[in-house]
């Protein structure tokens, strides 16, 4: 199986890798997983917001684990978009993996260190619950197989919630208070903490530190999936740590900064000495003056503007160039996607410019433009008060 991020390469693996792997004695993939692309804050990342993120600059500020779990929680077996939504990257890790997985080992921990050395009680004081986790496994698993995280993440914190909502309602802090209640706040932080344990088995997959840490706090060997059908009973845990924080506003707000820093360093260092565009591309050999006097430059008005069928980069240009009209294909198609706004523009033209004969029909010469292609491609104009025709001298 081969997963790739971005919905065009499928084109390339699908047309091309099965002929390969077949002359090449190889059988074929049994499948070619991808999905969209992946946006930050609804939009295309972008460097000078910031989002455009490298993955040093995210594990300088944030746990991995954070953002595997909300990539996970998002991917579905379709071929959509994924959106890397900050406000909601913070809200759901919070609330998911700390605030429901996490809250429930700290809640329990205490109590059964506490109350008795840190052994767990051999008990099960609500077998229906333990029974819907089991019950749970079998589709969980199903969903990872099928590729369908965002589903398998949503059945596992459904199961969180209702392990947190039953915890709530024996309040196991309000009956150790309560004089002859202590027995039963063991049974129900020991269920508690192995209704923790199966969480941290269900999540492993993508989260792998976190359960590597659970097992250290759990005093156990690395958890398989299959250890989702037996309970701890009478088990010693070690002494617990916070497995993992809160995520704070102003760590994904350094993160940012220091996004924008990192580009800001890297132009410097792209940077030359001088002017840079000299670099990428240096002055021609040198010509005398009669070469250059050669080249007739005249004002020409753009009076209409319009796209070629079927060609990729050009636009017929028709240009007014006093006392004759011209037709002129420039490559300038991907700097002006509405080639109306041209119109009525005067501009610099090569008038003794050998016509070129192309299959959409024949160039009468070439406007003149600065850049280095693709969209930053800037049409020369001259200054107010030239008019069609002109010479430039």
């Amino acid at each position: 199986l081969y997963h790739f991020i971005g919905k065009d390469i499928i084109n390339f693996h699908t047309l091309f890798w099965p002929a390969m792997l077949e002359g090449a004695g190889f059988r074929k993939p049994t499948a070619v997983n991808v999905h969209g692309y992946l946006t930050v804050n609804g939009q295309k990342m972008s460097k000078s917001r910031g989002t455009f993120i490298k993955a040093r600059t995210y594990l300088d500020h944030l746990n991995p684990e954070y953002l595997r779990y909300y990539y996970a929680s998002k991917l579905g077996r379709g071929v959509d978009d994924l959106d890397l939504n900050l406000e909601d990257f913070i809200q759901k890790v919070n609330s998911d993996l700390v605030g429901k997985v996490v809250n429930i080992a700290s809640r329990c921990a205490g109590f059964v260190h506490k109350g008795n050395g840190g052994v767990m009680v051999d008990a099960n004081p609500e077998p229906e619950l333990w029974a819907a986790f089991q019950a749970a496994a079998p589709s969980i698993a199903e969903a990872y197989e099928a590729r369908d995280f965002a589903r398998a993440m949503r059945e596992i914190m459904a199961l969180a919630d209702r392990a947190n909502a039953w915890i709530a309602d024996k309040a196991p802090w309000a009956l150790n208070k309560v004089e002859g209640k202590q027995a039963e706040v063991q049974e129900i932080c020991a269920l508690g903490i192995n209704l923790f344990r199966q969480l941290v088995i269900f999540l492993k997959p993508v989260l792998p530190n976190l359960a590597a840490a659970a097992e250290q706090f759990l005093n156990v060997e690395p958890l398989t999936w299959n250890d989702h059908a037996t309970l701890l009973a009478n088990h010693q845990l070690n002494a617990f740590t916070p497995l993992m924080t809160r995520i704070e506003p102003a760590k994904i707000e350094a993160m940012i900064e220091a996004s924008k820093e990192d580009l800001a360093s890297s132009e410097a260092a792209a940077a030359p000495a001088g002017n840079g565009e000299l670099t990428k591309q240096p002055i021609a050999a040198e010509i005398n003056f009669d070469a250059f006097a050669a080249v007739d430059l005249r004002i020409a008005l753009i009076e209409k503007a319009e796209f070629v069928e079927g060609a990729d980069k050009l636009l017929r240009l028709t240009l007014d160039i006093g006392d004759a009209k011209r037709n002129v294909f420039s490559g300038i198609k991907s700097a002006y996607p509405d080639p109306s706004k041209l119109e009525g523009r005067l501009t610099l033209y090569v008038a003794n410019l050998a016509p070129r004969k192309m299959k959409f029909g024949v160039s009468e010469g070439m406007v003149l433009a600065a850049g280095p292609g693709g969209s930053e491609i800037y049409l020369l104009s001259p200054d107010n008060g030239a008019k069609p025709g002109q010479r430039v001298m």
